[in-house]
């Protein structure tokens, strides 16, 4: 298979598509078409065996094709499992993809990440520079990246967050590594750290003087396994009850749904797919108008979704350049802040579940779907985070603490450290030429 930017240009290849990141003319790369299954073609039974088979057209013709089962049995090794809901009153199922070493479903993208890359740094020559991997994070991602990427040789990520906007919990995921991550909390929004890190990958003076990529969704390394935690649900649902299933998805930079959205369209057994977002409104506002107006992010308490333009719109605007085609494939609904401390609540006492706050969006948005669209049609809900993360809103809500993951608590108990800067590319080159002092 091979690959362009969302903006034209030359073809390119797997490797240097993950390697690099973001194209040289600033667009998103894509394939030059999505592969097509037939959900029975499918034998996989575990989210690895799944990821294996779906995205083996991807890695088609790549020096990483053979890889690519030692590449998902090494990064997808923790549980992703679909429980249905006992006592909801129609078929409603939570796909809980939070089970892995930072307890966010980001960790999938970026082990899956952090695999590939591994293999692929050797095949690039005799270039002694490490690979440099900037990940700007509203919340989760940087903690995911970090841990995927700790450690590994000729590998080291800078994570930009923005100041006062992600929890307690969060921060020191995002901030308790050394070696080869460093992590800076930027003086801006989450939009400032991506613009900060958009900025770093395309300047023609930086990108000679580091080996830059970038481990946010743009990265379609990111993007791949996550499509694939999607076609499994629907394909376990499926073949347990030969039924079809509807996906509710929380979303903020548009990673998470485009992915739900790509593995309906490489033919799985899915049918409504309907996002929901937090008060960063650009999205629903869009599909109902037409009118693309990206806007300074609003800080609410679902911040990883703090985003306010969406960078993988610019997959799907290429993927449906028809406005109509588009507005019929997705619907997307909004969710502020009061009404996800409600859903935080009500759903403690009708299931006995804590959601996080972005989860809670999910779960808002299927309370408010007509009845005729739920009854008895299954759908799934994507539960992004695990709820011990957002304890500061989640025990003000229920009156009641959320256990810690081991893992999570391994981590919180590791010492913290982070350089504040302001949202400038000369700051940013500065600490990185430090960076490379020190490790002379």
């Amino acid at each position: 298979m091979r690959y362009r930017s969302t903006r034209g240009g030359p073809e390119t290849d797997l490797v240097s598509v993950v390697m690099q990141g973001l194209a040289d003319d600033g667009g998103l790369f894509v394939p030059d078409a999505l592969p097509h299954f037939e959900p029975e073609w499918i034998k996989g039974e575990t989210l690895a065996e799944i990821a294996a088979e779906l995205l083996h057209p991807f890695f088609s013709g790549s020096p990483l094709e053979a890889e690519l089962r030692a590449i998902c049995d090494d990064a997808l090794d923790f549980p992703v499992p679909l429980r249905r809901l006992q006592d909801a009153p129609d078929p409603l199922a939570v796909l809980e993809v939070f089970h892995g070493p930072t307890a966010a479903f980001k960790d999938v993208g970026a082990r899956f990440l952090a695999a590939v890359m591994e293999r692929a740094l050797p095949l690039l020559g005799g270039d002694a520079r490490p690979l440099t991997i900037l990940v700007a994070t509203s919340g989760d991602t940087g903690g995911a990246v970090a841990a995927a990427f700790h450690g590994r040789a000729q590998l080291r990520v800078g994570v930009l967050f923005p100041k006062g906007q992600v929890s307690q919990r969060q921060q020191h995921q995002l901030t308790c590594w050394g070696g080869n991550v460093r992590s800076f909390e930027i003086e801006g929004s989450f939009d400032d750290c991506q613009a900060l890190a958009k900025a770093a990958l395309t300047d023609p003076v930086l990108s000679r003087r580091y080996r830059f990529s970038s481990a946010n969704s743009i990265n379609l390394g990111r993007l791949l396994p996550q499509v694939a935690f999607h076609a499994a649900s629907s394909l376990w649902h499926w073949r347990e009850h030969g039924l079809a299933t509807s996906h509710i998805v929380p979303t903020g930079n548009l990673g998470n749904g485009l992915a739900c959205i790509w593995a309906r369209a490489m033919g799985m057994p899915m049918r409504e797919i309907v996002l929901a977002v937090n008060s960063n409104v650009t999205i629903p506002e869009y599909l109902a108008t037409g009118d693309w107006r990206p806007r300074p992010s609003v800080q609410t308490l679902a911040s990883a979704m703090d985003v306010g333009n969406p960078s993988n719109m610019e997959r799907l605007f290429q993927m449906l350049p028809d406005f109509g085609e588009l507005r019929a494939t997705v619907q997307a609904f909004p969710v502020d802040d009061a009404a996800i401390r409600a859903q935080i609540g009500q759903d403690d006492e009708r299931f006995g579940q804590v959601w996080c706050p972005h989860t809670a969006t999910g779960f808002h948005v299927y309370d408010q779907l007509p009845e005729a669209r739920r009854a008895g049609r299954p759908w799934i809900v994507c539960a992004t985070a695990h709820p011990a993360k957002f304890e500061s809103i989640t025990e003000a809500v229920t009156g009641h603490a959320v256990p810690v993951p081991e893992t999570l608590q391994e981590l919180l108990e590791r010492p913290a450290e982070h350089i504040i800067l302001g949202a400038d590319v000369d700051a940013l080159a500065a600490e990185l030429d430090r960076w490379d002092s020190a490790a002379a």
